[in-house]
């Protein structure tokens, strides 16, 4: 070209910024040659904002000679989405001149910081708002509990879009108030996909998977979404098969599953032990653009070690090649599933050496590791190590894994103090784990003292009391265990049964304990007779103090 125009090079810039060319484009501008103006200068701010570089962004926003509302703007989303509110703010006050879009950005920004009190006045100073002002007030109120006060701006606004109604209809149901929000819904004007996937959405979070699933059925049209917040509802749940189903459907309508599909769809196989149906849909993740997604590279690692292909999962977290933290832990509790504490203790080691850190979820990865391995020193001494971290905030999970590493290891004394020194705050999780320490080492008086505070939370649970009878049952207290299984009989609680299943061609064969449903179940039972007279031969002995079934 022999003369280029400032068009030409914002063009040229924009152009190289829009394919994440943020390098190129800055050599561009920086050209002596280069001819620019303020759209030259804000589309590169909002491509050093795209690529996370938001201390450049700010850097290049100050060499500005000249800012328009839109640069203004540009900056101001640049430090919302980094969670930098005090900036926003800041920033907002000094604009000579803001149009409704700096104030919706504001109001939104300040809303997901639960500082709805600040966003509500931006509100009500606006000389002219629009829709999305509307919206995103209304939006703000109900993420903030406040879905009565949402419910009048609605009703005050001049003019509604479809996405009004569905932010209204998804703040009814965040606030667990699903009759009004199918109510709305019902009288909605017009409804698009995501109108029908936010009540699905809403009947799933609540439990309601009933409602969510005659929805579903009266739906015309239905998305990727549609289906997998169904299979997500399912799998929630414990209807991992037929969340299988589902999605067997799914593909048989043409839909195409995305990341999250996949990993919920991995999740159910991981509850049912599915190898063969993991195993295809591994196959079908390797034709995929996500084959190598950090999220479902952890999903795939989780499927095949709780089928019991441990070397498979370790196979596939060498081979990532995205991998990150998620991965990471996911190996860990892979380790951790198998009870192979030492493999689990020299990973975390690995990944110190990494560029990760790790974090809460690591941390109840390994001390389970060593809890299942018996490594209480260990256990402790990581444990100690999160204590002192700062980076790091202690969660309830740790405090039962903590438990559950003493109790295993017979040290009940420690786990009992360190469930008492909690207090208030020691939940079900941490008594349930001290109650089945006490159930394995046969401690009764503490048994009775995690049961007491088990059953003032959950006094329904049948499993607190089968616990408890099979601890007064493995010390000889038969009376007493008696006494609680007729308090059970009393309270209409029965334990469902534990259940133990095989896939073998293709087919899963479920049983139950003293199960002779199976066709057959006498060579079945022949087999077994036959394996404990080999163990008893070899020194096995049985604990025939066991009473209760478990």
């Amino acid at each position: 070209m022999s003369e280029r125009d400032v068009v030409t090079w914002t063009t040229v810039i924009s152009g190289y910024v829009k394919c994440g060319l943020i390098k190129e484009a800055r050599m561009l501008f920086d050209d002596v040659d280069a001819k620019k103006n303020v759209v030259t200068w804000t589309a590169l701010i909002g491509g050093y904002i795209r690529s996370k570089q938001i201390s450049e962004a700010e850097r290049l926003f100050d060499q500005m000679p000249d800012k328009n509302v839109v640069s203004w703007n540009t900056m101001i989303s640049g430090y919302a989405q980094n969670g930098r509110i005090n900036q926003v703010i800041e920033l907002f006050e000094k604009m000579p001149n803001r149009n409704v879009v700096s104030s919706n950005t504001v109001i939104t920004a300040l809303a997901q910081c639960r500082r709805i009190d600040e966003a509500r006045k931006i509100f009500d100073r606006m000389s002219e708002r629009d829709v999305i002002s509307w919206t995103a007030m209304i939006t703000g109120l109900s993420q903030n509990g406040r879905i009565d006060e949402a419910r009048v701006l609605f009703d005050q606004m001049p003019e509604r879009n479809v996405v009004s109604w569905n932010a209204m209809i998804t703040g009814y149901a965040q606030n667990l108030r699903l009759d009004e929000a199918l109510d709305l819904f019902e009288v909605m004007p017009e409804r698009d996909l995501p109108s029908w996937n936010t009540m699905i959405t809403g009947f799933i979070q609540n439990g309601d998977l009933k409602r969510a699933w005659k929805l579903f059925n009266e739906m015309h049209e239905r998305n990727v979404i549609t289906w997998t917040t169904l299979i997500t509802g399912y799998i929630q749940d414990g209807q991992s098969e037929e969340a299988l189903k589902i999605f067997s459907k799914m593909q048989a309508e043409g839909i195409t599953p995305n990341q999250g599909t996949f990993v919920c769809i991995l999740n159910a196989c991981s509850d049912l032990a599915g190898l063969g149906e993991g195993q295809q849909i591994h196959q079908v993740i390797s034709k995929t653009v996500y084959q190598n997604s950090a999220f479902v590279e952890s999903a795939l690692i989780n499927m095949y070690s709780k089928c019991g292909l441990l070397n498979i999962a370790r196979e596939m977290f060498n081979r990532s090649t995205q991998r990150d933290l998620v991965s990471w832990n996911s190996m860990i509790a892979a380790y951790a599933h198998h009870g192979c504490g030492r493999e689990a203790i020299l990973l975390m080691e690995e990944l110190r050496q990494s560029k990760f850190k790790p974090d809460e979820v690591t941390y109840i990865g390994l001390l389970s590791a060593c809890g299942h391995s018996g490594l209480v020193d260990e256990g402790l001494k990581y444990f100690d190590e999160l204590v002192r971290s700062d980076s790091i905030e202690l969660r309830e999970d740790h405090y039962s894994c903590l438990v559950d590493l003493c109790g295993r290891a017979g040290r009940i004394k420690e786990a009992y103090d360190i469930a008492k020194s909690l207090g208030p705050k020691a939940s079900s999780c941490v008594w349930g784990a001290l109650l089945a320490g006490c159930s394995v080492h046969g401690n009764i008086k503490l048994g009775r003292l995690a049961a007491k505070r088990l059953l003032e939370v959950e006094p329904e649970n049948p499993g607190t009391y089968m616990l408890l009878s099979n601890i007064y049952a493995s010390t000889g207290k038969w009376r007493e265990a008696s006494k609680l299984r007729l308090k059970m009989k009393d309270k209409g609680l029965k334990k469902q049964p534990g259940c133990s299943w095989i896939e073998a061609d293709n087919r899963v064969h479920v049983f139950v304990v003293g199960d002779k449903s199976h066709c057959q179940s006498k060579l079945i039972y022949s087999l077994l007779r036959d394996l404990h007279f080999k163990m008893e031969r070899y020194g096995y002995q049985p604990n025939r103090d066991r009473g209760v079934e478990e």
